[in-house]
């Protein structure tokens, strides 16, 4: 699985104009599934997401997970992680998954954040979005998770 991680002050998502997820500080995470890829890799991401130390502790170090700072974790679907722009000037996206395993595979990774952390709203899957958000940094992490 392929994510971008960014460290929000604030994040929401919007579609037709009416807000569907939103939260205060914390991630918002744009995640893309890929074709070969598994629950078991949707639940390293988030086991790796929750823990990952980017927020800073008290003398200013990145030293704090999101679980550490009581932050929420907004889930965005979003296959364009997965542009290859190497032929051309039209991006494919062959390598994101197919939608019916690329749903599956978003409504299990929101299903083990929400187990496992408090704090967890998310966008539609498929659907136009307007993510609007505040990097806090700006602190910006790409990911992406294997078997």
């Amino acid at each position: 699985m392929i994510a971008l991680l960014q460290r929000v002050r604030e994040a929401r998502v919007e579609v037709a104009g009416q807000v569907i997820g939103q939260i205060d500080a914390g991630f918002l995470m744009l995640v893309c599934a890929e074709p070969t890829d598994t629950e078991e890799i949707a639940e390293k991401l988030i086991a790796k997401v929750l823990k990952l130390r980017v927020f800073s502790d008290e003398a200013g170090k990145m030293n704090r997970s999101l679980q550490d700072v009581g932050g929420g974790l907004l889930i965005v679907s979003q296959f364009t992680l997965a542009a290859d722009t190497a032929g051309g000037n039209r991006p494919s996206f062959s390598g994101a998954a197919p939608a019916e395993l690329g749903r599956r595979l978003y409504e299990h990774t929101l299903a083990i954040a929400r187990r496992d952390h408090p704090l967890v709203a998310s966008g539609e899957f498929g659907a136009d979005m307007q993510v609007h958000l505040v990097n806090d940094g700006p602190v910006t992490i790409p990911m992406r998770m294997a078997a």
